[in-house]
This record gives C-alpha cells, structure tokens and sequence, in this order.
C-alpha cells in the first residue's frame, strides 16, 4: 500500500488553497499512491473574520473531495475542514473519500487545542469548536485505519483504543505550531507509531498563516518500529512510503506489546 502526504500552506483564500489540495492530489495519484491525506484546515487557515461559512458533511467542501477522489481514482482523506455544528460552534472534521468519491468515515476531533503560554501563545479552540465523541477506525482499501487530528497526537489513550479496536495504520493530519512542532512533533508521531505498533502518516501545514500563527510542517510517515520512512521537506509537496502490513505484522509477533498489556480498561483493572 502506498500513501502519500500532502503538505501545504493554506491561507485566506479558499479558492487558491483548494486548487493547492486537488493538484497535490493529482501530483500523489501520479505517483502510484493508494491513499493521499491532507492537513488539518486543507481549505483555510487565516483570519477568524473571513472564515468561511460551517457545511454540513454534504456540502461543497465534501463534493469537491470527492470529485477529486474519482478524478484520480484514489482513497483520500480530506484533512479536516469546520463542520456545523451545535450552539453556534463547528466540529473540526475530517472526511475519508474512496476512489469512487463516497464518503466511507466521518472523524470529529475529540482533543481540543486550549494553551495559554504567557508572551507566547493564547488560544482556544474550545470557544468555536465543539469536541467530537466518538473514535473511529475504518477501513482505507482493506486496511483497518484510526483517524485522529492534531492536538489529539498528545493523547496515547485515544491511540491506543484505536490499536486494540484493529487499526494497523493511524493517520494525523495536522497544523501544529512551530513553537512545538520543532521539538515535540516527531517525538510524539514516533511515539503513537511504536507503542501501537502500526504505521503512522501524518500530513501537516507548512509557513505563515496569518500574524500569530506558523505552521511547522515536516509532514512524515513513521514505520511500527518508529523509524520515519519518509519526510517533507520544509515546503509544499507530497511524500510518498509503501506501508509493508508484513513486516507490521512481524513487528507484533517479534515484540508483542500489545498482546501484552495488563491495564484493559479505563478503570485500571488488573486481568489475571
């Protein structure tokens, strides 16, 4: 199975931004990939003023993705993008097209990002994003896969309930901050790949979004052993790694963590 990453910069102009995804897609259909993911907010990161109005996940964003899904005939998964949502809020939501352009998953982000770093960053999502309930593992072309959204990368329990309920693949797309990403953001994909024992491909923004906000890319994906297979470089692109669900499976059977484990439930009971 070969994914890609598609890395870019999105800003306040719609329009530019989702002509940036559908050519990045193309440039990952042209290059053989099975599955192509793109990074949180795909369609626009800028301004709260010029937001563009929430959509149902029938909407236009939706219609584009799978447009492009069938245009290339490949699996994508549309990043996230702000759904309507409840008491005048969005979900932060992704969307999984198959190659014939038919929703198959629908993830709202559970984890929202509310930081207040004195003199360095104030924000918080919570005050415009409803937090999503539910985990979702679905299958992309047979292989059980775990969605999750940025700020969720901080929380092995989400990682973990994904592992135990089958996925070989976790996917994170994203748009974290510079200020973390250069010290936590590799660390911690590397992290939910080797204790889950399953590939881990994360897409991510890259630059400048407005004022207060860079983006720090480096969009990767990791390998069960968490060995990062494949980077981007510091600039708009697609990356592409073949996924050996082989050697993830030889992986499990050489170091069987997971079959392993002791704690089972939320409660922290002891089986015997």
């Amino acid at each position: 199975m070969r994914v890609a990453v598609c890395q870019l910069n999105a800003r306040d102009d719609r329009t530019e931004n989702l002509a940036v995804a559908r050519d990045l897609l193309g440039r990952a259909a042209a290059a053989g990939a099975t599955l192509a993911v793109l990074p949180e907010y795909v369609d626009y990161l800028g301004p709260g003023a010029g937001l563009p109005k929430p959509e149902p996940v029938d909407g236009e964003f939706a219609a584009f993705f799978a447009s492009a899904a069938r245009e290339f005939g490949i699996w994508v998964h549309a990043g996230s993008f702000h759904e309507a949502g409840p008491d005048d809020r969005t979900w932060n939501t992704s969307l999984i097209f198959n190659p014939a352009g038919e929703l198959t998953a629908t993830y709202r982000k559970i984890h929202l990002y509310d930081v207040e770093i004195p003199g360095r960053v104030s924000y918080q999502e919570s005050r415009t994003v409803a937090p999503g309930e539910q985990t979702v593992v679905t299958e992309i072309d047979g292989v059980p896969t775990g969605l999750s959204i940025c700020y969720d990368l901080r929380f092995p329990e989400l990682y973990r309930e994904l592992a135990i309920d089958g996925a070989r693949v976790l996917v994170v797309p994203a748009a974290f901050m510079m200020h973390t990403g250069r010290d936590h953001w590799e660390v911690l994909l590397r992290a939910r790949a080797i204790e889950n024992q399953c590939y881990v491909v994360a897409a991510g923004q890259i630059g400048d979004h407005e004022p207060s906000r860079t983006c720090f890319g480096r969009s990767m994906i990791v390998d069960p052993w968490g060995t990062v297979i494949s980077q981007a470089p510091d600039t708009v692109g697609v990356t592409t790694a073949e996924l050996d669900l082989a050697r993830l499976e030889e992986i499990r059977s050489t170091v069987p963590s997971l079959a392993n484990r002791r704690l089972r439930s939320s409660q922290n009971v002891w089986t015997r």
